[in-house]
């Protein structure tokens, strides 16, 4: 139980409920964000709720990741930062077949609206910042939950 009296129900949690059923591996995030204390603090904050969280400094180092790396459950994508950002970062992921699915939640404190962010993005969710750490859960789970359908 964490320090404000609710508990979050962490993906170990939900596979405990299935003995029979073998371990779930843990989701892999990305997380792209300049700005290093926030990249830092989130990327601790989610592998103690037990998510594996690559992370990225820009968009540019974000796709060397992606398509070196293993595919993550989810993109956790800042919209303004250096070398390429959020809006440049989308618009290559939707353009490589291998990458284009992967679901994205867009975390910005540039003031943009939900309907703007959908028109440009399609359909990702939008996190503001600071960002509300219960409703972040909430939508990694259901981009988490997509992933997994998908499959």
């Amino acid at each position: 139980m964490s320090h404000n009296g609710l508990h979050l129900v962490r993906p170990s949690e939900v596979a405990r409920g299935a003995a029979a059923d073998p371990p779930v591996a843990a989701p892999r995030l990305l997380l792209v964000e300049d700005d290093a204390a926030i990249r830092e603090s989130l990327a601790e904050a989610l592998e103690q709720e037990e998510f594996e969280v690559l992370t990225a400094a820009n968009g540019r180092e974000a796709l060397t990741l992606l398509r070196e790396g293993p595919r993550p459950s989810a993109i956790l994508l800042d919209l303004m930062m250096p070398v390429m950002d959020g809006w440049d970062f989308r618009h290559e992921q939707l353009q490589d077949p291998a990458l284009r699915n992967i679901p994205v939640l867009v975390i910005s404190a540039a003031g943009f609206s939900r309907d703007t962010v959908r028109m440009q993005f399609g359909d990702v969710e939008l996190i503001p910042k600071p960002v509300p750490y219960v409703e972040l859960l909430e939508a990694l789970g259901r981009a988490c939950g997509a992933t997994a359908s998908a499959a």
